[in-house]
């Protein structure tokens, strides 16, 4: 039997490309958690049997070990000093049982993932899956490739490298030191200041080692223009006629701050009356062509020219790039490789409708080769790979295409060559001039039209002529303030300072968006919010450091050492932590500083909100705060609890809790198919129940139930055996769709329906009934709990005209043909699977706060 090699690409459709080119199309594709495709082949020259599959990103996410995931239970400064964990980043999808089965039987591992730092941790992610070793024969190789096209694809193959552990390493630090630094400062900020103000609108107060300077430069702007003040200034202009043109002068001293003076010398020129010419001169000038395209470029681009942002630009782009129409799109290099083959480029693109003619020109009059860039040593610059049209890929992915072909074809263009014309003129001892521009030479601004010389045609002078001033005025005008960040202007900050990667500048952007701490207005400018402003002026008076881009440019520099093995992983990390937790130290020990800023600009929790429901403790009505993140305050207990995140809350009948007193509210979700139910503030906070395995509002991940800002245990979750509200009294059966209840919907009617407690299936029940109930009867075949329905006279179904009727929906013949499923599976009859079971669902089904991630920050 052949021997068996196992390839992992980083994603599905690179899988499939790789299998297509070296199959030649003949191969078999089987199913699993990813797709596999299996084929004969050879391998450095042996008959092998391949088979080729793929993660979907990292396999793994680094989180804190299950007991610092509460935030009521942990210190933030104890998080410096946790234990992380590596968890497996997508548990439903079964990847690293995927590659763990896959690798069975296999000699030889090839990694096929993207050639970047964060695609060599996911190499070693992997190998640790696949249990892998570089022992008993079997071998670990590293395919290098920058596009998935047939010739880079067969080029890695028979280039094949060992993984960089150094990289890989480099990736593992950064996620330590962003994880825990910024969970300890956003625990910390979001739990101060979430518990004192009640208009933030904001559900997490987030802190990133590189998030907060990218709002930092935002701020900073933002103080520069609220701080600017305008100045007058006044400047000369002679207008003069010759050969019929009218020639505005522009003046050598430019502008003058005193009017004065600057009417003074209005009056010198004036008395004069001519301007005599003194210079003419004529200069070939160029324009440079731009050297190879990198991420920062097109995401400068994207956003300035496109209007797309950079977190949809780098998706489109990814996009692309997995079709095979471009090169890999996250590269730093401006520098094509001495073997690029431009020629064989320009030819896939020889036929396409749009550059085709322009692409001939350059094949017949000869391309030249592109301006020296950096190389950094990671990929070539981002260039097209097959032709397209917009048809083809729609319309933003088509501009962002296209912006790449024609940056492709500038670089291989002649520079655009103009002649420059200046005439100095002299008046009253005040200089003077005007300048015209010719184009001689197009050459890259045919294919790039946005950056052509603009033509200033201007008459034929005499070097000594006088000419008579037809007019000489003053124009007044006031100094202006610097406008408001652009995005572009952002990365290019960021980049200039370190502050991120090629592949996380997006991400950096996108968070302060998402965060409330800027709004993106007109011109894609960058606006800070009042919580923004508050933040980094907080950070400014204790320590300046924490927004300032020095810091992160540090790390990023000893990061880079890791990656090149000159700096050992763990010390740096050490290192890094141990400065942080001082900082953190201090800035707790200071946040009354940042809170005055605070209480100038946001309104206390008593002043906030609208009254709502009573306080079990004290019976005093509690406020209900909508601004995120939405939450119930009692101002005589001083008691902040939080609610369900965005939807609408109400008073559910003032029915109150049997366990605590307090009265019950009505969460419900927006849309025609948003579930509603019955919580009470004080158990959705505090679950009175052990073995609670999923609770409302929790990201689905591998980590432990934590208590978030949002998450918690409403009543269709509540396992009190005789409360009226509780899963044990509204569960009806076990969902079809995963283990979870299907819990009756106690306001929906008349268009009555249950809703799983765990997932997003639900069944509408008959539409119309005055009433449906549960009762306490169970059915003896499925055990699902017996139905009360009371029919409207009028559409009554059953046969005596009477409304009345009990049931079990799943084995009563008359109410399951009345019962309709949505987003889940076949609702078979008999399927109920017991009532304790599809009730409790599964108790050891682990989950954490979203905010607890470090994608988040």
């Amino acid at each position: 039997m052949a021997p068996k090699v196992l390839m992992v690409a980083e994603k599905p459709s690179i899988a499939l490309s790789i299998a297509t080119v070296l199959s030649g199309g003949r191969m078999s594709t089987r199913r699993v958690s990813t797709e596999v495709h299996e084929f004969e082949g050879k391998f450095l020259g042996f008959p092998v049997l391949y088979r080729v599959t793929s993660v979907i990103g990292h396999v793994f996410s680094l989180d804190f070990h299950g007991r610092y995931q509460d935030w009521n239970a942990t210190n933030p400064l104890d998080l410096f000093d946790a234990p992380t964990v590596k968890a497996e980043s997508t548990p439903k999808a079964h990847i690293v049982r995927h590659l763990n089965q896959e690798a069975r039987g296999c000699g030889h591992l090839v990694l096929w993932l993207d050639c970047d730092r964060e695609g060599e941790n996911i190499c070693f992610e992997v190998i640790e899956s696949t249990g892998f070793q570089s022992k008993d024969g079997k071998k670990i190789y590293r395919a290098r490739f920058s596009s998935v096209t047939e010739k880079d694809i067969l080029n890695a193959m028979s280039n094949l490298v060992e993984p960089n552990k150094n990289e890989a390493l480099a990736v593992d630090a950064r996620q330590e030191i962003d994880l825990k630094v910024g969970v300890a400062f956003t625990r910390f900020q979001t739990s101060y200041f979430n518990g004192k103000y009640g208009n933030l609108d904001s559900r997490v107060i987030s802190y990133g080692p590189c998030q907060t300077p990218t709002l930092g430069f935002c701020v900073q702007r933002h103080l520069d223009i609220s701080t600017f003040k305008p100045e007058k200034f006044w400047a000369l202009h002679p207008y003069i006629l010759h050969q019929g043109y009218e020639l505005k002068l522009q003046w050598e001293r430019h502008r003058l701050f005193d009017s004065d003076t600057a009417h003074m010398f209005q009056n010198i020129v004036k008395e004069d009356g001519r301007l005599k010419v003194i210079r003419i001169s004529e200069k070939q000038e160029s324009k440079s062509r731009p050297s190879g395209l990198n991420t920062v470029k097109l995401l400068k681009i994207a956003s300035s020219a496109m209007g797309l942002g950079p977190q949809l630009a780098m998706q489109l782009a990814e996009r692309l790039y997995t079709q095979g129409y471009i090169s890999y799109p996250r590269t730093e290099s401006t520098a094509y490789p001495s073997s690029f083959d431009y020629k064989g480029t320009l030819g896939a693109l020889a036929r396409n409708p749009e550059f085709g003619n322009y692409v001939q020109l350059l094949l017949s009059d000869g391309y030249h080769k592109p301006r020296s860039g950096t190389d950094v040593g990671d990929h070539p610059p981002i260039t097209p790979m097959c032709s397209a049209t917009e048809d083809m890929l729609g319309h933003d992915s088509w501009k962002l295409y296209q912006y790449i072909c024609q940056h492709f074809l500038g670089t291989l263009s002649p520079e655009c060559k103009y002649i420059k014309r200046t005439v100095e003129f002299e008046s009253g001892g005040e200089s003077f001039h005007c300048v015209g521009q010719h184009v001689t030479t197009k050459g890259f601004t045919s294919i790039m039209p946005w950056l052509a010389v603009s033509e200033k045609n201007i008459p034929q002078f005499t070097e000594g002529k006088k000419i008579d001033i037809a007019r000489i005025e003053v124009e007044e005008g006031s100094t202006q303030p610097p406008d408001y960040l652009t995005e572009s202007e952002v990365i290019s900050l960021m980049e200039k300072n370190g502050i991120g990667t090629d592949a996380s500048i997006p991400v950096h952007i996108n968070n302060i968006c998402e965060r409330n701490y800027v709004q993106v207005q007109a011109g894609r400018r960058l606006v800070p919010t009042v919580l923004g402003i508050s933040l980094i002026r907080g950070y400014q008076c204790i320590d300046p450091d924490l927004c300032l881009p020095d810091i992160r440019s540090f790390i990023e520099h000893q990061i880079g050492l890791v990656a090149k093995g000159q700096a050992d992983h763990s010390l740096v990390v050490q290192h890094v932590i141990e400065q942080f937790r001082r900082k953190f130290t201090y800035f707790v020990k200071q946040i009354e500083d940042m809170d005055a800023l605070f209480e100038a600009e946001f309104s206390p929790l008593s002043d906030t909100g609208r009254v709502l429901s009573k306080c079990g403790k004290c019976l005093r009505y509690m406020k209900l705060i909508a601004s995120q993140p939405s939450r119930l305050y009692c101002g005589t207990c001083e008691e902040i609890y939080y609610t369900p995140q965005k939807g609408t809350i109400k008073l559910y009948k003032e029915l109150t809790c049997p366990l605590d007193n307090f009265e019950l509210l009505i969460f419900s979700l927006p849309g025609p198919e948003g579930k509603s139910f019955p919580f009470c503030p004080y158990c959705y906070n505090s679950p009175p129940f052990e073995g609670i395995g999923n609770l409302y509002g929790a990201a689905k991940t591998a980590g432990a139930v934590t208590l978030g800002k949002g998450a918690g245990m409403p009543c269709f979750q509540c396992p009190h055996p005789t409360c009226p509200h509780s899963m044990i009294s509204q569960g009806v059966c076990a969902c079809p769709e995963c283990d979870g209840t299907l819990v009756l919907d106690p306001v929906s009617a008349p268009k009555w329906r249950l809703y799983c407690n765990m997932c997003n299936c639900f069944v509408s029940l008959p539409e119309g009934a005055h009433r449906i109930s549960t009762t306490k009867d169970h059915c003896p075949n499925c055990d699902s709990t017996i139905l009360e329905v009371d029919f409207n006279k009028k559409t009554t179904p059953l046969k005596d005209g009477g409304t009345l009727h009990v049931g079990c929906i799943l084995c009563d013949e008359l109410l399951h043909s009345l019962v309709e499923m949505k987003h889940g599976r076949s609702f078979f009859r008999n399927r109920g699977r017991g009532r304790g079971r599809g009730r409790r669902g599964r108790g050891n089904r682990k989950q954490q706060d979203p905010k607890m991630s470090f994608r988040d920050f």
